[in-house]
């Protein structure tokens, strides 16, 4: 599981126009990729680490103030363009498997306490963001011993 965290003062995500997730506040926007081998032990470090990283203001977490999490799904975060000049989408898990991972990272953080918007999974998303610093972190979540 690969998710790109970012700190931000707000973020929208639209689907067709509409507003379907928002942050007016500043909080952690979240791009969240699954790959094939990605399952329960993944789900819950990611969701940890994200809840818990000292990525705001003053070395806080969002743990620590309440910060909101927007996450978004992103096959592409798994994309190969070391060859050629088209990328390859082989390490991205396919929809029915990546999707419940998906749902289940938001409900992990929301288990932890957070309070968490979301994109509309495989849906073309229009993102928009104040990244805040910047501050962008890529985190990769360990498989095996």
């Amino acid at each position: 599981m690969r998710a790109v965290v970012q700190r931000v003062l707000t973020a929208t995500v639209r689907v067709d126009g509409e507003v379907v997730g928002a942050l007016d506040r500043p909080g952690l926007l979240v791009y969240l990729g699954v790959t094939h081998d990605d399952g329960p032990d993944q789900v819950a470090w990611t969701a940890r680490k994200i809840w818990n990283l000292r990525l705001l203001r003053d070395e806080a977490s969002a743990s620590d103030i309440g910060a909101p999490v927007l996450v978004v799904s992103q096959f592409t975060l798994y994309g190969d363009a070391r060859k050629g000049r088209r990328p390859t989408w082989a390490a991205a898990a396919p929809g029915p498997v990546s999707e419940p991972l998906y749902d289940a990272v938001c409900a992990e953080l929301e288990r932890l306490g957070a309070s968490v918007e979301r994109g509309v999974f495989g849906a073309d998303m229009q993102v928009a963001s104040v990244n805040d610093g910047p501050v962008t972190l890529v985190l990769e979540a360990p498989h095996g011993g």
